[in-house]
């Protein structure tokens, strides 16, 4: 008797087992076939792609040797014959899913890896891909289980086309603000100015809105989209070190030879000295205008960033003023000569 039960489900067993053998004999020849493929290719793309799918490719394997092995079942329950089969759909369409999301977040991660201006951007890609996944995983399911699918896709539809036009608003400073994460005209610490006046460090930059630190230490918050459309000047790109102009004016009477050996020189110690000048620039002066009552003249020095520009401008000017009077170089004032006509007797 126990023989012949054994001899009924030796098929079954025979099946169940190779498949398992095969599973195993699979895995090996993907790792072994695979790791020659991923050795001679000069990409990670495929390392991700095989990473992703080798486990999920033997689940569904197995999957397929246990539906093989209830079918040649000699006798099967009738409960089991109606839940096994979605039982064993269902663990197919995760095996796809979790396969997909593993291989989709790892392309991405690399692509932000290869392309830094991406970084901030691939961790809300990643979470819209999941989201998406599931979505169609779901309905998958439900399809499989029998549920008519289409009425619930066409709700979602209509659903999101309804949220699309409430939260367009919404919408637009999130797209507004992939933009500005993907192409980073700003970055969280850089001074920007807009064309609208507005200035300061970069504190902040979410999803609706970028958040601008101020020198008095108050925080401006403008909403993405005004930022995307905006003219921004941006003074930590391409680096942080800048020319600070500084307007000086001397007498006609000058002579402008001293003038620029004595301004450079100043110039010089002050970047020397002061903290946030440059010490290693070398200075110059441009002439470039006649005015009613000076020539006047711009000095080029260099600063370590934006704000430095108060500070070296500040001691430069003391300084400057200090030694033109030891030089005995006028710095003029705006002279205004009246001449009043007498009225003939």
């Amino acid at each position: 008797m126990l023989l012949e039960e054994l001899q009924r489900w030796l098929p079954t067993i025979l099946v169940l087992v190779g498949f398992v053998l095969a599973g195993f004999i699979l895995r090996i020849v993907l790792d072994l076939g695979m790791t020659r493929v991923i050795r001679k290719s000069k990409t990670k793309i495929d390392d991700i792609i095989v990473n992703a799918i080798r486990t999920p490719v033997l689940i569904i394997f197995l999957i397929f040797g246990l539906e093989l092995a209830f079918e040649t079942a000699p006798s099967r329950p009738s409960v089991l014959v109606d839940i096994l089969p979605l039982l064993f759909h269902t663990l197919v369409v995760l095996a796809v899913a979790i396969s997909a999301v593993k291989a989709i977040n790892g392309l991405l991660k690399h692509y932000g890896t290869m392309r830094p201006a991406l970084k901030s951007v691939v961790p809300t890609l990643q979470k819209v891909v999941r989201f998406i996944i599931a979505i169609v995983t779901l309905l998958l399911i439900l399809d499989g289980l029998g549920v008519n699918v289409t009425a619930a896709a066409a709700a979602l539809g209509i659903a999101g086309i309804a949220i699309a036009f409430a939260l367009q608003g919404t919408l637009s400073e999130f797209f507004a603000g992939l933009y500005i994460m993907a192409d980073r005209p700003i970055r969280v610490g850089d001074y920007v100015r807009l064309e609208t006046g507005q200035e300061g460090y970069v504190a902040d930059i979410g999803w609706r809105s970028i958040k601008i630190r101020e020198l008095p230490n108050n925080i401006i918050v403008i909403p993405n989209s005004k930022v995307a459309s905006s003219i921004v000047t941006n003074y930590y790109l391409p680096e942080t070190e800048m020319a600070c102009l500084v307007q000086v004016g001397v007498s006609y009477d000058s002579d402008l030879e001293k003038v620029e050996r004595v301004t450079i020189d100043v110039a010089k110690k002050v970047l020397k000295k002061v903290s946030g000048g440059v010490p290693d620039f070398e200075p110059f002066i441009r002439y470039h205008t006649f005015s009613d009552f000076s020539i006047n003249f711009t000095v080029i020095l260099r600063v370590k960033e934006y704000v430095d520009k108060y500070l070296v401008t500040h001691e430069f000017v003391k300084e400057l003023h200090k030694r033109y009077k030891e030089e005995g170089i006028e710095i003029p004032f705006p002279i205004r000569t009246v001449y009043l006509r007498r009225k003939r007797a």
